[in-house]
């Protein structure tokens, strides 16, 4: 039940820039923008993730919650995190002193240290850890309705669809990533003309939680629990997703697509078939073709600073997890960030719906890793003007450096370093290229500030990227 969240396009490149969001003060709107107009007539324009507050009445708190515009991804994070969690995170780079373990730095305030775990529904994604700890949510009556992601009614794997979920079999329409923007807030009306709802449930990635959490306080709701997934680089729209596969991977032909996601293997895995016996597609990023990203990474997400969904109180992902197995039997990371969570997963375990394995750890460093990810990123050439690759490398050749990064890179915790990373700095090269530095500082939590400072300091070449798009 896992919504739309997958790993970096590395070495891709990105054609056009995206627009600028107006440097005049951005008027409160006072009714639901119509969907149709989406993005031109959105408040963040281009940078609009359509999480769907705008097409609701909440539209009037659009300033204070969305998480694009009026400095929105520094306000939400740091203004509330104490809030949510009881505190903020500590900016300390490490935990006890033992780095193989997950730190507050980069993957939020934690009750516990992130941890190994999977569910057990069928046909989910992954393990259906998601789902597991939402049925058990809503099996043991701790909440009325469950806010999730389900497969559009066309059936189709990459279609969102948001849902206001009373049952278990609403629930599990959840099951699966879409790899799309998704209007998860769009049933903020239904939810509170419902009288009947007084506990929820509420599933989003970082961008959708936060506007959520701006605005949680005017549901009338007694009781609020969020299940957050990791999140980075989804597609502007379903279309956009089926595209990629379609021009990225042109060898699944016509197969029944039923997931994809990009692996700690530096491999795009594609899950085709049939449900109960599915099969894999794999492809290694560098051999896909450069031109794809053009359409298939949302502007949303070049500005995105919230990777680990930090203001939710579980996180499910899979980059802090070692790859061993297919997805749908491999372990996932499971963060705890305060006594909700705590409950949410205690609730999951006696349903035994969820098994948790040890702590989360990693091996490796991570910082010239990423660097060199940036450095060489067909992204972040288009922006400085660097040399663009048109074609992607022979699988033949992709693969064997995808199995020596996969060896000597980093592993586990360091590889979900690595990535988290990796988006930061092309990240931040993008709302310098955007916005310029004042208001690009203007945008970024304090822990990306500090991340940020650390590679400007210790990396010449990080500092003549910025260089090269300032001058620009």
């Amino acid at each position: 039940m896992t919504v739309s969240a997958h790993i970096p396009f590395l070495f891709l490149s990105l054609a056009g820039s995206a627009r600028a969001l107006s440097a005049t003060k951005v008027p409160r709107p006072s009714r639901p923008i119509n969907p149709d107009g989406w993005p031109e007539k959105f408040p963040a324009k281009d940078h609009c993730s359509r999480c769907g507050l705008c097409e609701t009445s909440y539209v009037s708190n659009v300033l204070d919650a969305c998480a694009f515009i009026n400095g929105g991804m520094k306000r939400n994070i740091d203004g509330l995190e104490e809030t949510v969690h009881g505190r903020t995170r500590c900016i300390d780079n490490s935990i006890n002193g033992d780095d193989s373990i997950a730190e507050e730095r980069r993957f939020g305030v934690m009750s516990r240290p992130m941890m190994l775990g999977r569910g057990k529904v069928a046909g989910a994604q992954w393990t259906g850890a998601v789902s597991s700890i939402a049925v058990s949510m809503l099996e043991s009556k701790k909440v009325d309705a469950v806010v999730c992601i389900a497969t559009g009614s066309d059936g189709g794997w990459s279609n969102p669809e948001p849902i206001l979920a009373r049952t278990v079999d609403d629930v599990l329409r959840g099951r699966g990533v879409k790899p799309a923007l998704a209007p998860s807030l769009r049933i903020l009306d239904e939810l509170k003309s419902d009288e009947s709802i007084k506990k929820l449930l509420y599933c989003g990635v970082g961008c959708s939680v936060q506007a959520f959490r701006a605005i949680e306080d005017e549901l009338g709701l007694d009781k609020v629990y969020v299940l957050g997934t990791a999140c980075a680089d989804n597609s502007p729209t379903p279309k956009a997703a089926r595209d990629f596969l379609k021009k990225g991977i042109p060898s699944i032909g016509d197969s029944n697509v039923l997931a994809y996601e990009f692996m700690q293997d530096f491999r795009v895995h594609v899950k085709v078939g049939d449900e109960k016996s599915p099969s894999y597609k794999k492809l290694p990023y560098f051999s896909l073709e450069p031109s794809v990203a053009e359409f298939a990474i949302a502007d949303s997400c070049l500005a995105c600073f919230d990777y680990t969904n930090a203001l939710a109180d579980v996180v499910v992902g899979y980059m802090g997890a070692p790859l061993v197995d297919d997805m749908d039997r491999n372990m996932q990371t499971i963060t705890v960030r305060n006594n909700r969570g705590e409950e949410m997963i205690r609730c999951a375990i006696d349903a035994e719906r969820l098994e948790l394995g040890g702590t989360a750890r990693g091996e490796g460093t991570h910082e010239k890793f990423a660097m060199s990810t940036v450095a060489n990123d067909n992204l972040v050439n288009k922006m400085t003007g660097g040399d663009v690759k048109e074609k992607g490398m022979p699988p033949f050749v992709g693969n064997i450096i995808a199995s020596i990064a996969t060896k000597l890179g980093p592993k586990g915790v360091a590889f979900a370093r690595y990535s988290i990373d990796y988006h930061i700095l092309r990240n931040y090269l993008h709302c310098l290229r955007e916005f310029g530095r004042d208001r690009a500082d203007t945008m970024i939590p304090e822990y990306t500030r500090v991340i940020i400072k650390e590679y400007e300091e210790s990396d010449q070449a990080f500092r003549d990227l910025i260089d090269k798009i300032e001058v620009s």
